[in-house]
């Protein structure tokens, strides 16, 4: 599973999806605490580059997916329209707007950790890219000093955070901290890097015999131990991780849960739709553990891996708008994420 598994059609139809996502201002979810009635403004008013794809953290994977798409494959058809896009997106002075809109009083906690960890993502994937593609610095450019003012947020919010939120949704404080370290790596962010890999341990370094019997909830779209394996696995060495592994994995009985893919059976509903992305991300999760698990399991998590894409992978292109505007950068993730990532 080392490699991408991210075939060249279905890359264009992410890329067809991602790009319709980014210019749909309705429906949106506005999740904003207004201070007075002057607070009172439609979505591209307060985001002028994220309004699109539903809400705001959706509008980042979308962007991420652009560039991940271009990094994967440069020469894809859509390519040309992509980079107008990114063009038109990413200028300096709407990711100002956006920066503002974290610096007002009232919007501290705003997309923490959820959205913070996927525009620490985001920035991370531009500067991977501008690596071998000088216009992609344009881009990283225009983002850095949003991506640099939620690093440091992150840093002290994770201080100061005594405990981890371990539900599988949005508000999930490890599949952040996996996301905020792309960017630690790739800015050379030692502090954030430090912070988090500190809490990381605090928070589930002595996890014994995860309670996988719990899982999922009717709206997850993580797993809230394999998310967390995942991260342990980016903070720990090779030996420390199969450690802790020993200790952290449920029985077998337990185990299975894990292994196989969840039942969908509303997907008009946009909370039960998260379980298309629990598979997703439970395929991700094991594409990034195999290498590192015990011999018996790694088979059992490449078969689960692609169990698990094969049950939702549809949804991503071919779903109603509730899936279609975040799950293929899900799926993304589950076929084309490098491992360490």
């Amino acid at each position: 599973m080392g490699r991408s598994a991210l075939d060249r059609e279905t890359a264009r139809s992410f890329a067809r999806v991602a790009l319709e996502n980014i210019l749909r201002r309705y429906p949106y979810k506005l999740d904003h605490m207004m201070a007075g009635a002057g607070d009172l403004a439609g979505p591209a008013a307060w985001h002028p580059v994220f309004c699109g794809s539903y809400d705001w953290h959706s509008s980042v994977h979308m962007h991420w997916l652009l560039v991940r798409l271009l990094a994967l494959h440069p020469d894809l058809e859509e390519a040309p329209r992509i980079r107008a896009m990114l063009d038109a997106q990413l200028r300096p002075d709407a990711m100002a707007a956006e920066l503002a809109y974290f610096r007002r009083p009232d919007s501290r906690t705003f997309e923490r950790p959820y959205g913070w960890g996927w525009m620490l993502k985001l920035q991370a994937e531009l500067l991977a890219l501008a690596r071998h593609d000088p216009h992609a610095s344009v881009w990283a450019d225009a983002c850095a000093p949003l991506a640099s003012h939620l690093s440091q947020q992150l840093a002290d919010f994770l201080d100061a955070a005594a405990f981890p939120v371990r539900t599988g949704t949005h508000y999930n404080s490890a599949f952040a901290l996996v996301m905020a370290l792309s960017y630690a790596r790739a800015h050379q962010d030692l502090a954030l890097r430090r912070a988090i890999v500190r809490r990381a341990h605090r928070w589930f370094g002595h996890d014994q015999k995860y309670p996988a019997r719990y899982e999922p909830g009717g709206d997850e779209f993580l797993s809230g131990g394999l998310t967390e394996a995942v991260l342990m696995h980016a903070v720990m060495d090779g030996c420390a991780f199969s450690e802790w592994w020993e200790l952290f994995v449920p029985g077998q009985a337990e185990l299975a849960n894990w292994l196989t893919p969840v039942t969908v059976t509303n997907r008009g509903d946009p909370k039960a739709a998260h379980l298309d992305g629990l598979n997703l991300s439970r395929a991700w999760c094991w594409r990034m553990l195999e290498p590192a698990l015990p011999d018996p399991l790694r088979p059992l998590a490449i078969r689960a891996w692609s169990d698990h894409i094969e049950a939702s992978l549809p949804q991503a292109v071919e779903g109603e708008y509730v899936s279609t505007h975040w799950l293929a950068s899900f799926a993304v993730l589950a076929l084309a994420e490098p491992i360490g990532g």
